[in-house]
C-alpha cells in the first residue's frame, strides 16, 4: 500500500467573520473586473499539484462569447445566503487518535486543519453529547436515574475530548464555532432501555433530557469551550446498532416546542442556535413542513441540518430537496453537519473518488441554499476509527498510530479549495458554466474579493473563460481537477 504524506499547502487565508442569517437576493453594485487578476489554485489527478498555486490570470474586454468557447459566467450583482462556515467533527475517536501521534504530528494536523496561513482554515466544530459510534465505548454523563440529574458530569471528556477540542480553538487563533449533538439519551430515559440500537425519549424524561443539554453547555463553556448551539437528535429516524433514538417530525417539534427551548431560555441559553433533522436530504422538506409551519416551534430554530447518506442504497445524492426548502423558508438556514465517505478500505487511501464526492456534494449544496459545511471525524487511525461497533471510514487525514505518519486523501485539498479562500460571512453570487463537466459555485467576500470554485470531473483538459460582464480571463480545468480562483 502506498502511502502520500503531502504537507498542507501555504496559502493566504481569509478572515474569520460572524455570519449574518438573513437571506437576500437583491442586487448590488456592479462589479468591474477590467483590471483584476485572479490567482489560480489547482489540486489534479496524476499530478503533484495540491492546493498549489498555478497561475494569475488577467481579465481582458471579451463580450460576447461564441457557442465553441467554453464559459463559466460569473455575477457578483446577484447575491444569495450568507456563508456560515466550513469544519468538521471533534469526536472522541479523533482525539483519542490525535493524542496517540507524536507531539510535531499533533501540531502538523492542528496546523494542516486550522491554521489561517499554512492550512485550510477550518471555522467550524462539532462533537458528540455522550457517546457516539466514534467513541471506544458507550458513555454518558449520569450515574443514576434521578430526573433533576444531579449527579452529571463531563469526567469522561477531560481525557482526550476536551484537550483536544481546547487545542484546535486555539490553533484556530482562539475563536471555532462548536455546536454539539446527541446520538442517545441515557438508556433508562428510553423506550427500550439501551442507548444502542433505536428506541424512543419517553415522554416522562422531556424535560429531564432538555435539561442534560444545558449542563453540558455549561459544563464545557467552564472548561473554556464555547457552544455555539446544538442539533436536537443526530438522525432521528435511523434505528442503528451504535446509539440512536427515534423522534417522528412531529415528536421532534414537540420535544423541542414544549421542553428543550422553554428550558434553554429559562437556563439563560436564549442566545444558543438550535438545528433540526440533522438526517439526510430524502425526508428533508417533509421534516422542514412539520417543524416551521408550526409557530412555537419555528421561532427556537436557528436551521435545519442535513447528511448526505441518503445515496447508500445505490441512489444519487437528492441536491433539489435542498433547494424546495430554501425556497419555501428562505429565512432558515440550511447547514451541512455530517458526511463521509463509508465502507473504509486501507488500500483506497489515493482513490480520486474521495475527494470528487466532497467537491461535487459541496458545490451542489451551495447552489441550493446550504450556508456551511461539516465534515465528519477531522482525523482517524490507520483502521478508520476508533469505533466501538466496527463502523469504520474514510477521513480526509489519516494518522498511522504504528509509525507516526500522517497520510492527506485528495478529500483534503477538495475541501480546502473552499475552506481557505471564502470567509464566513461572504455572499453567495451567480457561477454559472456553459459546460456540464464543470461543476462551479462562487462567493463575494466582504474583502470585496470573489471566490469562483471550478472542479472538472471529466477526462479531458477544458480550457474556459472566467467571464464576467464583458470581461474576461483565460484559465484551464485538468481532467479531475479542482481549482479556486481567488480574483482581487
Amino acid at each position: 500500500m502506498k502511502k502520500i504524506f503531502i504537507p498542507a499547502a501555504l496559502l493566504i487565508l481569509a478572515s474569520c467573520a460572524e455570519q449574518k442569517e438573513e437571506v437576500t437576493q437583491s442586487p448590488v453594485a456592479a462589479f468591474n473586473a477590467e483590471g483584476k487578476t485572479a490567482v489560480a489554485y489547482t489540486t489534479a489527478d496524476s499530478t503533484q499539484l495540491r492546493l498549489t498555486a498555478t497561475d494569475t490570470l488577467s481579465f481582458k474586454e471579451m463580450g460576447q462569447p461564441v457557442e465553441t468557447q467554453v464559459c463559466v459566467f460569473v455575477d457578483p450583482t446577484k447575491t444569495f445566503q450568507d456563508y456560515f462556515g466550513i469544519g468538521a467533527a471533534l469526536t472522541d475517536a479523533a482525539a483519542e487518535t490525535f493524542y496517540k501521534m507524536p507531539k510535531d504530528k499533533q501540531q502538523e494536523i492542528l496546523k494542516a486543519f486550522f491554521d489561517k496561513q499554512s492550512g485550510i482554515g477550518y471555522t467550524v466544530g462539532r462533537t458528540n453529547i455522550n457517546s457516539c459510534d466514534f467513541s471506544s465505548d458507550t458513555y454518558n454523563y449520569v450515574s443514576d436515574s434521578a430526573k433533576d440529574l444531579t449527579s452529571f458530569n463531563i469526567d469522561h471528556d477531560r481525557k482526550y475530548k476536551i484537550p483536544f477540542i481546547k487545542e484546535a480553538i486555539a490553533a484556530a487563533g482562539g475563536k471555532l464555532t462548536m455546536f454539539a449533538s446527541p446520538w442517545s439519551p441515557p438508556a433508562w430515559m428510553k423506550t427500550n432501555n439501551d442507548m444502542l440500537h433505536g428506541g424512543k425519549l419517553k415522554p416522562e424524561f422531556y424535560d429531564s433530557w432538555a435539561l442534560y443539554y444545558t449542563k453540558f453547555i455549561k459544563d464545557y463553556e467552564k472548561e473554556g469551550i464555547p457552544i455555539w448551539g446544538i442539533s436536537v437528535q443526530n438522525e432521528p429516524m435511523a434505528t442503528q446498532r451504535w446509539e440512536s433514538c427515534i423522534y417522528s417530525a412531529e415528536e421532534e417539534r414537540d420535544f423541542l416546542k414544549k421542553s428543550l427551548g422553554p428550558t434553554m431560555e429559562k437556563e439563560g441559553l436564549k442566545d444558543r442556535k438550535i438545528i433540526v433533522w440533522d438526517h439526510n436530504r430524502d425526508l428533508v422538506y417533509q421534516r422542514a413542513e412539520t417543524y416551521f409551519d408550526d409557530p412555537e416551534a419555528a421561532k427556537y430554530i436557528w436551521g435545519l441540518g442535513f447528511h448526505w447518506y441518503e445515496s447508500w442504497s445505490g441512489g444519487t445524492e437528492m441536491y433539489d430537496n435542498l433547494k424546495r426548502v430554501h425556497e419555501a423558508w428562505p429565512d432558515k438556514n440550511i447547514l451541512f453537519t455530517e458526511g463521509c465517505a463509508e465502507s473504509f478500505d486501507s488500500t483506497k487511501f489515493n482513490a480520486w473518488a474521495l475527494g470528487e464526492r466532497y467537491g461535487r456534494s459541496m458545490i451542489n449544496d451551495f447552489n441550493n441554499g446550504m450556508v456551511g459545511f461539516t465534515d465528519w471525524n477531522i482525523i482517524l487511525d490507520q483502521t478508520g476509527g476508533p469505533n466501538h461497533v466496527g463502523n469504520f471510514c474514510f477521513a480526509p487525514i489519516h494518522a498511522d498510530t504504528r509509525t507516526g505518519q500522517l497520510i492527506y486523501t485528495n478529500a483534503y485539498y477538495y475541501i480546502g479549495h473552499f475552506s481557505k479562500f471564502i470567509q464566513p460571512g461572504a455572499k453567495r453570487i451567480i457561477s454559472s458554466p456553459s459546460r456540464s463537466q464543470l461543476l462551479t459555485t462562487a462567493f463575494k467576500n466582504n474583502d470585496g474579493s470573489v471566490v469562483v470554485v471550478v472542479m472538472n470531473q471529466g477526462n479531458i483538459d477544458t480550457p474556459f473563460f472566467i467571464w464576467i460582464n464583458g470581461k474576461a480571463a483565460e484559465a484551464k480545468a485538468r481532467p479531475h481537477s479542482m481549482n479556486t480562483y481567488v480574483i482581487k
